[in-house]
Protein backbone atom coordinates (compact mmCIF):
# COMPACT_ATOMS: atom_id res chain seq x y z
CA UNK A 1 0.00 0.00 0.00
CA UNK A 2 1.26 3.40 -1.04
CA UNK A 3 2.31 5.54 1.69
CA UNK A 4 -0.94 7.65 2.81
CA UNK A 5 1.44 11.20 2.98
CA UNK A 6 3.97 11.51 1.18
CA UNK A 7 6.91 14.16 3.16
CA UNK A 8 9.84 16.24 0.52
CA UNK A 9 12.15 17.75 2.93
CA UNK A 10 14.14 20.26 0.84
CA UNK A 11 15.54 23.93 1.30
CA UNK A 12 14.06 24.10 5.23
CA UNK A 13 10.23 23.27 3.55
CA UNK A 14 8.55 20.26 4.05
CA UNK A 15 5.66 19.50 1.72
CA UNK A 16 3.28 17.09 2.97
CA UNK A 17 1.13 15.49 -0.08
CA UNK A 18 -1.58 13.69 0.97
CA UNK A 19 -1.38 10.66 -1.36
CA UNK A 20 -4.44 8.69 -2.29
CA UNK A 21 -5.06 10.18 -6.30
CA UNK A 22 -7.95 7.22 -7.35
CA UNK A 23 -10.09 8.05 -4.01
CA UNK A 24 -9.05 11.59 -4.62
CA UNK A 25 -7.66 12.25 -1.38
CA UNK A 26 -10.19 11.66 0.24
CA UNK A 27 -9.79 11.59 3.74
CA UNK A 28 -9.69 8.12 5.93
CA UNK A 29 -8.76 7.83 9.80
CA UNK A 30 -5.21 6.17 8.14
CA UNK A 31 -4.67 9.49 6.29
CA UNK A 32 -5.49 11.65 8.92
CA UNK A 33 -3.35 10.09 11.71
CA UNK A 34 -0.06 9.94 8.83
CA UNK A 35 -0.95 14.01 8.16
CA UNK A 36 -1.07 14.28 11.74
CA UNK A 37 2.14 12.63 12.58
CA UNK A 38 3.73 14.24 9.49
CA UNK A 39 3.40 18.06 10.72
CA UNK A 40 4.53 17.32 14.30
CA UNK A 41 8.00 15.43 12.57
CA UNK A 42 8.35 18.69 10.50
CA UNK A 43 7.72 20.88 13.91
CA UNK A 44 10.24 18.55 15.68
CA UNK A 45 12.61 18.95 12.91
CA UNK A 46 14.59 21.99 13.86
CA UNK A 47 15.71 22.60 10.23
CA UNK A 48 12.09 22.53 8.79
CA UNK A 49 10.74 26.43 8.68
CA UNK A 50 7.76 26.00 6.94
CA UNK A 51 5.26 23.43 5.88
CA UNK A 52 3.66 22.76 2.50
CA UNK A 53 0.40 20.50 2.19
CA UNK A 54 -0.78 19.68 -1.70
CA UNK A 55 -2.91 17.01 -3.06
CA UNK A 56 -1.42 13.69 -5.23
CA UNK A 57 -3.26 13.61 -8.51
CA UNK A 58 -6.05 16.28 -9.48
CA UNK A 59 -7.77 16.75 -6.28
CA UNK A 60 -6.26 19.00 -3.31
CA UNK A 61 -8.67 16.87 -1.30
CA UNK A 62 -12.31 15.19 -2.05
CA UNK A 63 -13.35 15.43 1.52
CA UNK A 64 -13.91 12.86 4.16
CA UNK A 65 -14.32 9.39 2.66
CA UNK A 66 -17.82 8.65 2.40
CA UNK A 67 -18.10 5.30 4.23
CA UNK A 68 -15.98 6.22 6.67
CA UNK A 69 -18.36 8.90 7.12
CA UNK A 70 -21.43 7.48 7.03
CA UNK A 71 -19.99 4.92 9.92
CA UNK A 72 -18.61 7.92 12.02
CA UNK A 73 -19.72 9.18 15.85
CA UNK A 74 -18.23 11.74 17.48
CA UNK A 75 -14.85 9.85 17.76
CA UNK A 76 -15.10 8.76 14.21
CA UNK A 77 -15.38 12.69 13.39
CA UNK A 78 -12.28 13.30 15.46
CA UNK A 79 -10.52 10.76 13.97
CA UNK A 80 -11.47 12.37 10.37
CA UNK A 81 -10.78 16.22 11.54
CA UNK A 82 -7.25 15.11 12.89
CA UNK A 83 -5.13 15.72 10.22
CA UNK A 84 -6.11 19.13 9.40
CA UNK A 85 -6.45 20.02 12.81
CA UNK A 86 -2.66 19.58 13.12
CA UNK A 87 -2.12 21.66 10.63
CA UNK A 88 -4.51 24.43 12.05
CA UNK A 89 -2.60 24.07 15.11
CA UNK A 90 0.95 23.65 13.62
CA UNK A 91 3.36 26.73 15.24
CA UNK A 92 5.09 26.41 11.72
CA UNK A 93 3.75 28.58 8.90
CA UNK A 94 1.52 26.59 6.83
CA UNK A 95 0.85 27.34 2.98
CA UNK A 96 -2.09 24.88 1.27
CA UNK A 97 -1.09 24.26 -2.26
CA UNK A 98 -4.58 23.78 -3.82
CA UNK A 99 -3.98 21.81 -6.94
CA UNK A 100 -7.85 20.55 -7.52
CA UNK A 101 -10.85 20.35 -5.50
CA UNK A 102 -10.89 21.02 -1.79
CA UNK A 103 -14.54 19.80 -0.96
CA UNK A 104 -15.57 19.12 2.37
CA UNK A 105 -13.70 18.13 4.87
CA UNK A 106 -10.55 19.30 2.03
CA UNK A 107 -11.96 22.77 2.03
CA UNK A 108 -10.92 22.61 5.91
CA UNK A 109 -7.27 21.20 5.42
CA UNK A 110 -6.89 24.28 2.64
CA UNK A 111 -8.56 26.73 5.01
CA UNK A 112 -6.23 25.26 8.40
CA UNK A 113 -3.29 26.31 6.23
CA UNK A 114 -2.11 29.86 7.28
CA UNK A 115 -2.35 30.68 3.83
CA UNK A 116 -3.67 29.02 0.96
CA UNK A 117 -2.46 29.18 -3.25
CA UNK A 118 -4.97 28.04 -5.95
CA UNK A 119 -3.93 26.14 -8.99
CA UNK A 120 -6.25 27.12 -12.12
CA UNK A 121 -8.39 23.68 -11.24
CA UNK A 122 -8.87 24.28 -7.90
CA UNK A 123 -12.27 24.44 -6.94
CA UNK A 124 -12.97 25.42 -3.09
CA UNK A 125 -16.62 23.47 -1.87
CA UNK A 126 -18.05 23.17 1.49
CA UNK A 127 -20.63 20.68 0.32
CA UNK A 128 -21.98 19.96 3.70
CA UNK A 129 -25.65 21.38 3.48
CA UNK A 130 -25.86 19.35 -0.30
CA UNK A 131 -24.58 16.31 1.95
CA UNK A 132 -27.31 17.01 4.16
CA UNK A 133 -25.06 17.29 7.12
CA UNK A 134 -24.29 19.76 9.41
CA UNK A 135 -20.54 21.50 8.89
CA UNK A 136 -17.73 20.31 11.23
CA UNK A 137 -13.94 20.23 12.14
CA UNK A 138 -14.45 24.34 12.61
CA UNK A 139 -15.67 24.91 9.24
CA UNK A 140 -18.02 27.62 10.54
CA UNK A 141 -15.71 29.85 12.59
CA UNK A 142 -12.42 28.98 9.42
CA UNK A 143 -14.22 30.32 6.96
CA UNK A 144 -15.96 33.11 8.97
CA UNK A 145 -12.57 33.92 9.50
CA UNK A 146 -10.90 33.90 5.92
CA UNK A 147 -13.77 35.78 4.29
CA UNK A 148 -16.13 37.27 6.33
CA UNK A 149 -19.40 36.66 7.78
CA UNK A 150 -21.56 37.24 4.63
CA UNK A 151 -19.14 35.03 1.99
CA UNK A 152 -19.07 32.40 4.70
CA UNK A 153 -22.69 32.48 4.70
CA UNK A 154 -23.24 32.34 1.68
CA UNK A 155 -20.85 29.30 0.99
CA UNK A 156 -22.78 27.23 3.90
CA UNK A 157 -25.86 28.32 3.99
CA UNK A 158 -26.43 29.00 0.26
CA UNK A 159 -24.19 26.28 -1.42
CA UNK A 160 -21.88 29.22 -2.99
CA UNK A 161 -18.89 27.81 -4.59
CA UNK A 162 -15.13 29.40 -5.60
CA UNK A 163 -13.09 29.02 -8.55
CA UNK A 164 -9.66 29.86 -8.36
CA UNK A 165 -10.00 33.55 -9.11
CA UNK A 166 -13.10 33.88 -6.97
CA UNK A 167 -11.51 32.52 -4.24
CA UNK A 168 -8.31 34.75 -4.75
CA UNK A 169 -11.39 37.64 -4.87
CA UNK A 170 -13.42 37.01 -1.92
CA UNK A 171 -9.71 36.62 0.50
CA UNK A 172 -9.78 32.65 0.15
CA UNK A 173 -6.63 32.22 -1.51
CA UNK A 174 -3.80 34.92 -2.00
CA UNK A 175 -3.37 33.91 -5.47
CA UNK A 176 -3.43 31.29 -8.90
CA UNK A 177 -0.80 30.11 -9.74
CA UNK A 178 0.02 27.19 -12.80
CA UNK A 179 2.44 25.22 -10.57
CA UNK A 180 0.57 25.79 -6.98
CA UNK A 181 3.31 23.57 -5.11
CA UNK A 182 6.10 26.11 -6.94
CA UNK A 183 4.73 29.63 -5.72
CA UNK A 184 4.10 27.96 -2.53
CA UNK A 185 8.00 26.95 -2.42
CA UNK A 186 8.70 30.61 -3.32
CA UNK A 187 6.63 32.29 -0.46
CA UNK A 188 8.41 29.71 1.73
CA UNK A 189 11.63 30.58 1.39
CA UNK A 190 10.65 33.95 3.39
CA UNK A 191 10.70 31.43 6.61
CA UNK A 192 13.10 29.50 5.29
CA UNK A 193 15.71 31.79 4.74
CA UNK A 194 14.73 33.56 8.42
CA UNK A 195 15.73 32.47 11.98
CA UNK A 196 13.68 29.49 13.20
CA UNK A 197 12.75 30.69 16.61
CA UNK A 198 12.05 34.06 15.28
CA UNK A 199 9.79 32.06 12.58
CA UNK A 200 7.56 30.60 15.30
CA UNK A 201 7.57 33.79 18.02
CA UNK A 202 6.06 35.64 15.33
CA UNK A 203 3.34 33.15 13.97
CA UNK A 204 2.54 32.73 17.75
CA UNK A 205 2.29 36.31 18.14
CA UNK A 206 0.07 36.94 15.40
CA UNK A 207 -2.13 34.30 17.16
CA UNK A 208 -2.64 35.86 20.34
CA UNK A 209 -3.32 39.37 18.99
CA UNK A 210 -5.51 38.24 16.49
CA UNK A 211 -8.26 38.38 18.75
CA UNK A 212 -6.12 40.01 21.80
CA UNK A 213 -7.52 37.90 25.16
CA UNK A 214 -7.21 34.76 23.16
CA UNK A 215 -5.44 32.55 21.67
CA UNK A 216 -6.68 31.99 17.57
CA UNK A 217 -6.82 28.21 18.83
CA UNK A 218 -8.51 28.82 21.33
CA UNK A 219 -11.64 30.04 19.23
CA UNK A 220 -10.84 27.04 16.81
CA UNK A 221 -11.61 24.39 19.78
CA UNK A 222 -14.63 25.99 20.44
CA UNK A 223 -15.94 25.83 17.10
CA UNK A 224 -15.10 22.40 16.53
CA UNK A 225 -17.03 21.30 19.77
CA UNK A 226 -20.11 23.30 19.19
CA UNK A 227 -20.62 21.86 15.41
CA UNK A 228 -19.33 18.29 16.95
CA UNK A 229 -22.96 17.20 17.94
CA UNK A 230 -25.40 18.70 15.51
CA UNK A 231 -22.99 17.02 13.00
CA UNK A 232 -22.98 13.83 14.33
CA UNK A 233 -26.76 13.96 14.60
CA UNK A 234 -26.92 15.00 10.71
CA UNK A 235 -25.39 11.78 9.71
CA UNK A 236 -27.88 9.86 11.56
CA UNK A 237 -30.54 11.26 9.45
CA UNK A 238 -32.54 10.06 6.78
CA UNK A 239 -31.80 12.72 4.64
CA UNK A 240 -27.87 11.86 4.98
CA UNK A 241 -28.79 8.29 4.35
CA UNK A 242 -30.30 8.82 1.07
CA UNK A 243 -27.45 11.47 -0.01
CA UNK A 244 -24.72 8.48 1.33
CA UNK A 245 -26.96 5.66 -0.71
CA UNK A 246 -26.75 7.82 -3.77
CA UNK A 247 -23.03 8.94 -4.01
CA UNK A 248 -22.16 5.55 -3.05
CA UNK A 249 -24.40 3.84 -6.15
CA UNK A 250 -22.69 6.72 -8.87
Amino acid sequence: MADPVLVHIEDRVAVLTVNDPERRNAVTAEISAALRAAVSDAEANTDVHAVIVTGAGKAFCAGADLSALGAATKDGLLAIYDGFLAVASCTLPTIAAVNGAAVGAGLNLALAADVRIAGPAALFDPRFQKLGIHPGGGATWMLQRAVGPQVARAALLFGMRFDAEAAVRYGLALDVADDPVAAARELAAGPAGAPRDVVVATKASMRATASPGAVDTDHHRIAVDTELGPQATSILSPAFAERLAAAKRR
